[in-house]
């Protein structure tokens, strides 16, 4: 099973003194929860605002403060966190830490520790009103960022003081994307570009209506992140859907099949990996109306035609030589699932496609998890248990890597 890459490493976590070191907390939750082994280091201005049980009760494992440089490892306990941290994240930064960090002081266990440590740096700031503006502050990120700090944020909103602006520390949900993509850098898909598709087209009727499916889109943003996991670079096609951009991916959004198709033809040209897991609408309204059509006028008669085949256009940049990378694709059926599947396959010159019975319980469309059959153009056939669709995700760039090789 593929690793997040997130698993098992470890992150030391610094926090100093600002209200939004509760958000701290639920940083450190969340990357335990990930599967990272979270060491944290309060400040002691940090601890007038949170305690350290706090965070081991999250993360399972010891909260260093100030006074453990001076306990029987204290000589060397700032070195040894130091070399052990993969990455090393304080969050949150305030304008007083971050002016330690620039200028190299180093008079308290975090500050001495950051200056031991030789992993990525990266530095979430949370201050109040003017404080991120002022030039010795901005003067000091520039210093950092110079000797390769990831600076994030921060966001501007409503700030302890009663002030607004930029000051607010980034939410956790959105620092955990940031630093998955940081710890995925120089995987097996760095420098390599993956297009994946995702979501159900909506082919309009009027200007209020339109033909679509029941597709949540999630199956196609879980193999972007799986994508960027690598070190994939992801570009990310998507019909309507709120799902969250899994951060580091480039995405392109577009409605109808139409549009989903000059997208992909636009991306594909250097691309490693096509995943085709949309739901393009099979067949749109001839004529859209222009205007909304009104009750009082009777049932309309609705004229289809076929929307363009995406993968039979890609099989022709196949046969002419002009796209060699890797192409997956989907079949979900309702009957005769791997007949369907395997006539896809061959029609559409796929390397691999991944085949749903959508009448199974728990799996296929708006649900969190999916089983699958995985069947590749050399006629292995590897049926997958009900697992999450993170899971499969993972399952399937396995079979993509094992295809690029």
């Amino acid at each position: 099973m593929m690793k997040t890459p997130l698993a098992d490493k470890n992150i030391l976590l610094g926090v100093t003194g600002s209200i939004a070191a509760y958000k701290a907390a639920d940083l450190a939750s969340k990357l335990s929860q990930a599967g990272a082994v979270v060491d944290v280091i309060l400040t002691e201005a940090a601890l007038e605002f949170i305690t350290r049980l706090t965070f081991q009760s999250v993360t399972g494992r010891r909260a260093y403060v100030d006074a453990d440089l001076w306990g029987p490892e204290g000589h060397i306990q700032h070195i040894r966190l130091a070399k052990e941290a993969d990455l090393l994240v304080i969050a949150p930064a305030t304008a007083n830490s971050i002016a330690k960090l620039a200028n190299g002081v180093a008079d308290n266990l975090l500050s001495l520790t950051a200056l031991a440590a030789d992993c990525p740096l990266l530095i979430v700031p949370a201050m109040d009103g003017g404080m991120f503006s002022h030039p010795a502050t901005q003067t000091n990120l520039n210093t950092l960022r110079q000797r390769g700090a990831l600076i994030i944020g921060p966001a501007e909103g409503h700030l302890a003081s009663g002030l607004a602006g930029p000051g607010r520390m980034v939410e956790p949900a959105e620092l955990l994307g940031q630093i998955r993509w940081k710890l995925a850098q120089g995987g097996p898909l760095t420098g390599r570009k993956v297009i994946v598709t995702a979501g159900g087209t909506q082919e309009p009727i009027d200007p209020v209506r339109f033909i679509a499916n029941r597709s949540s889109g999630k199956q196609g943003f879980a193999l972007a992140q799986a994508a960027l996991d690598l070190g994939a670079e992801v570009t990310l096609v998507a019909a309507p859907t709120p799902l969250p951009t899994p951060f580091g991916a480039k995405r392109v959004v577009v409605e109808t099949a139409e549009e989903m198709r000059a997208a992909v033809i636009a991306e594909i040209g250097q691309a490693a990996a096509l995943l085709m897991a949309a739901a393009v609408a099979d067949f749109r309204p001839a004529g859209p109306a222009k205007e909304k059509i009104k009750r009082k006028s009777g049932v309309p008669e609705v004229k289809l035609e076929t929307t363009p085949d995406i993968l039979a256009e890609v099989a022709e940049l196949r046969s002419k030589g002009e796209f060699s990378g890797v192409v997956v694709g989907f079949a979900a059926e309702s009957q005769e699932l791997l007949e369907n599947a395997q006539d896809k396959m061959h029609s559409r010159r796929l390397d691999l496609i991944v085949a749903n019975d959508i009448t199974a319980k728990d799996a296929g469309f708006a649900v969190d998890t999916n089983q699958v059959i995985l069947l590749d153009a050399a006629g292995n056939h590897q049926e997958l248990p009900l697992m999450s669709k993170a899971e499969v995700a993972g399952r399937i760039l396995e079979q993509v890597l094992r295809l690029l090789k």
